[in-house]
């Protein structure tokens, strides 16, 4: 309907609103006396309109803050609103009396619930819109047919972003719920999972029930024995668990459930923990309550940061121990490389596993002069027999029950290093790279490895404070570290600031890319400075199970037992050191595993061969090695892939790269370098670095063929070298159904580098609804509304009409489209449905001489900013200011 009809003559909004709000103080809007002449206008149009279709999968939530949208109550799962899936959904929420005015404000809207049927290996997502407003969290329950309905995950991040996948089919209902304040969001249900989550705080995430790892924030206002780590602990309610140093990372723990009430009181959640979920598995409730301190923790002004102490497993997919030939050897061209190099003593590689069998035969003479250490702190974990951590890292076996221990780090450190005779009189098999020293050190035991734990294996290693007490100086520390070991989730900032530290104390870190045959995010592969190492097979083909995806830095041999191409009646598996603990003692044997985990050890092998090559190697200069080509071999296709990251490891290219290595080129690096927005990503960020030494510049970005939905923009670059962060977004609007891929290219002084965009676009559902709409005429010079239409969903579209539309003369007008769940009157901010004629892509202006007819356009929620190109142009930071309707200023 259009509201605007003639207020003393003129056909103009601002007026009308102003006639009805200032009456008493104005006596008529017209050309009165005084002020500026109106503005010459043309003979008036007689109708201006178009239809908006509605983005595939886009749904609303039944009940916003705007009063002229419907409004049907989801407030619980009685009344939960079905939904489609996939579906990208617009909704809002508010705590009583927070937020904009509107239909909500003074009840308040707390909670929606959605039913749903989700599938295994979908994503469940929700996007705020303003995370500096409020705070959100996501639950999800099985539509079982229990009442109430059995609470299976939840996810209360500190971040923008909440996000669960769903590991088994089935009748799901979905809440989002308002934690504090208010916000609009859009909910996602799909195959696209966001790479990263900040302050990530996942139900299903594999971590320590109880446990929270914790940075305080130096307070030099406090005596010292008010900052050691028991005393901070006690103030909080809980119990001091590791960490001797307040200016270390620390430890700590719920303790019993009578503690867990005193440290709930402490941090304002005693309410909420009488009336919140209770779950009738203890793990899953003390997992929830964990989670609920932790959040409560990164709100304090006190604390740095507080994180799970999530639990990493190996990467390897161990089968019985049988004798093989090493193929994987000459698969990387290792005996050519042997006639350069085999390694120097002064080199040393850390293998942090499950320890090693220090007394294997294949292995004597192997270890550095340290010793190594174990950092397993949970004595039920470690089995060892010894209270806490200690300087004894030989593996005491992992195994519970009748099953054989895996000896996971033996069979790593043989692949690395084991003693290898290059002349007769020989045994066993050979490492990598014999000549040079293996590092034990234990951070996983029974039931895996803790983060905390690792973090203290990693950091003794790289020689920084550690909680054994004991800094290796710099002869004695690793020169490269290997992380046969890995989790899915999200990314801790104490994890990613760990591994900057260790690359900028120049040790070189190497880790399994995962085993799960997928692109998720694995860590620590996954962080930036951690060198990633996918798996091939005997036949350089991708192992069935490596994961694969943008973070993938390199291949190696995993093996794979399923397969005997080389007819040799074994599994062509990776073959190595071993134990058997089947008897009464444990026997030092050899054996093929296949993973991930074996695949990073022939990595880290070769690396230590360049270290012993070229000493003054550091972590960049391997890097710019990688990403030039120089010491692979490519496979898949050309260039990096997300299969094989930059290719295949050729040992002696490597080693005759390092000993000819200066200080590394510049190099143009970009990541990631594949971006698949899936079926309803909007928008990602590049890193767009040098990766080398020296200098370079961007010369040119330029998208092949320049599809209309696709566009890239800078956000923070350098004015000289434009190196920095950039935006790539796509308009779903602008193509129909079907798949499209795409291909930025960054053109530097040095080096370009492509970067592959793909997206899905999926059919339109009838049930489609993107909310109540408001259609504005924006002026193309001021960015003033013109005039005004609103309206519902009918039929899957909205069909709007302006009559008599007055142009000024030469102006022109865009016509702008979107909701206003929260009813703050701003068009295409985040979290609303907008769309713009023509497209965010190509919006184009309407003048007087212009088509006034058929004026159609596609509108819908996304991930991130709504018509990004125009809002920037306009040098709108928000949104476009819709006017108020006459019900609204009555």
């Amino acid at each position: 309907m259009n509201l605007i009809d003639n207020c003393s003559g003129r056909k103009d909004y601002y007026c009308l609103s102003l006639c009805i709000v200032l009456a008493v103080f104005i006596s008529g809007c017209g050309s009165g006396s005084g002020g500026e002449a109106p503005a010459p206008v043309t003979a008036p149009i007689p109708t201006l309109s178009g239809t908006i279709g509605i983005a595939a999968g886009t749904v609303v939530d039944s009940d916003v803050n705007d009063p002229f949208a419907r409004n049907v109550s989801n407030d619980t799962y009685l009344e939960a609103q079905a939904i489609p899936s996939p579906v990208t959904l617009g909704g809002y929420l508010n705590r009583a009396g927070v937020g904009p005015s509107g239909a909500s404000l003074d009840a308040g809207d707390l909670f929606d619930y959605y039913s749903v049927r989700l599938e295994a290996g979908q994503t469940v997502t929700v996007t705020m819109a303003n995370v500096l407003a409020g705070d959100l969290d996501l639950y999800l329950y099985s539509d079982n047919g229990t009442a109430p309905p059995t609470l299976e995950a939840s996810s209360l991040a500190s971040g923008a972003i909440e996000t669960l996948s769903i590991s088994a089919s089935g009748d799901y209902f979905i809440e989002v719920r308002v934690a504090s304040g208010y916000s609009s969001y859009t909910l996602t249900v799909g195959d696209f999972a966001p790479a990263q989550v900040q302050g990530r705080l996942n139900s299903t995430d594999a971590f320590v029930a109880g446990d929270v790892m914790v940075k305080f924030r130096d307070d030099l206002s406090l005596p010292v024995a008010k900052q050691l780590p028991a005393v901070r602990a006690a103030v909080l309610g809980l119990q001091a668990k590791a960490g001797s140093s307040h200016q270390r990372l620390q430890l700590m723990n719920l303790g019993a459930s009578e503690a867990r009430h005193a440290t709930f009181k402490i941090l304002g959640l005693a309410q909420n923990r009488d009336r919140q979920f209770r779950f009738d598995n203890a793990d899953k409730q003390l997992k929830f309550e964990t989670m609920q301190v932790i959040k409560a923790l990164r709100q304090r002004a006190d604390v740095l940061y507080a994180e799970p102490n999530y639990i990493y497993q190996t990467n390897a997919l161990p089968t019985d121990p049988l004798y093989s030939s090493q193929w994987h050897y000459p698969l990387i061209n290792l005996p050519a490389a042997w006639d350069l190099e085999t390694g120097v003593s002064s080199v040393t590689v850390a293998v942090i596993d499950t320890g090693v069998l220090l007394n294997h035969p294949d292995l004597q003479g192997q270890f550095s002069a340290d010793g190594g250490y174990d950092f397993i702190s949970s004595d039920s974990n470690s089995g060892d027999g010894e209270p806490g951590i200690d300087a004894n890292p030989n593996d005491p076996g992992d195994s519970i029950g009748v099953a054989r221990s895996s000896f996971h780090g033996t069979h790593v450190a043989g692949t690395v290093a084991a003693a290898t005779a290059f002349s007769a009189g020989g045994s066993g098999i050979a490492g990598v790279a014999p000549g040079v020293k293996i590092m034990p050190v234990r951070a996983l035991g029974k039931i895996g490895g803790t983060s905390y734990d690792i973090i203290q294996g990693v950091r003794y290693a790289a020689g920084l404070s550690n909680n054994s007490n004991i800094i290796l100086n710099a002869t004695q520390k690793a020169d490269v570290i290997n992380l046969s070991l890995g989790r899915v989730g999200g990314s801790i900032q104490a994890e990613q600031d760990l591994y900057t530290e260790v690359r900028a104390a120049g040790v070189i870190v190497v880790a399994s890319a995962g085993n799960e045959n997928s692109s998720a995010f694995n860590y620590p592969a996954a962080y930036a400075g951690v060198i990633s190492v996918a798996a091939v097979d005997i036949s350089k083909q991708k192992a069935p199970y490596s994961n694969f995806g943008s973070t993938v830095d390199v291949a190696a041999p995993g093996g794979y037992t399923g397969t005997d191409i080389d007819g040799d009646g074994f599994g062509d598996g990776v073959l190595s050191t071993l134990g058997d603990d089947s008897g009464a003692a444990v026997s030092f044997t050899y054996g093929v595993y296949n993973g991930t985990s074996m695949a990073a050890p022939h990595m880290a092998g070769v690396v230590a061969l360049m270290k012993s090559s070229n000493s003054a190697l550091t972590p960049a200069a391997v890097d710019a090695l990688l990403q030039s080509g120089d010491i692979v071999e490519d496979l898949g296709a050309v260039g990096r892939d997300d299969i094989f990251g930059h290719g295949l490891i050729n040992a002696h290219s490597a080693v005759v790269a390092a000993q000819s290595a200066p200080a590394p080129p510049p190099l143009l690096g970009i990541s990631p370098t594949t971006v698949n927005m899936g079926a309803v990503g909007s928008s990602a960020m590049l890193a767009v670095s040098n990766v080398g030494s020296g200098t370079l510049q961007i010369n040119l970005v330029t998208v092949t063929a320049a599809p209309a939905w696709l566009a890239v923009s800078e956000v923070t670059v350098n004015a000289t070298s434009k190196l920095g962060l950039y935006r790539v977004t796509v308009d779903r609007a602008s193509v129909s159904e079907g798949s499209y891929q795409a291909d930025i290219v960054f053109a530097s002084s040095v080096n370009s580098v492509t970067v592959s965009v793909s997206l899905q676009v999926i059919a339109q559902a009838l049930n489609a609804d993107a909310g109540y709409h408001y259609v504005l005429l924006i002026d193309t010079v001021d960015f003033r509304v013109l005039d005004q239409w609103q309206g519902a969903v009918e039929g899957g579209s909205y069909r709007y009409q302006f009559d008599n539309v007055l142009f000024p003369a030469g102006r022109e007008y865009y016509v702008v489209g979107g909701t206003d769940l929260d009813n703050d009157y701003l068009i295409c901010d985040f979290g609303e449905a907008c769309g713009i004629y023509f497209s965010p892509g190509d919006f184009r202006t309407i003048g007087v001489d212009d088509v006034h007819n058929g004026l159609d356009f596609i509108t819908g929620f996304g991930v991130g900013v709504q018509a990004s190109s125009l809002l920037q142009r306009a040098g709108i930071p928000k949104g476009f200011r819709r006017q108020p309707t006459i019900k609204q200023l009555e």
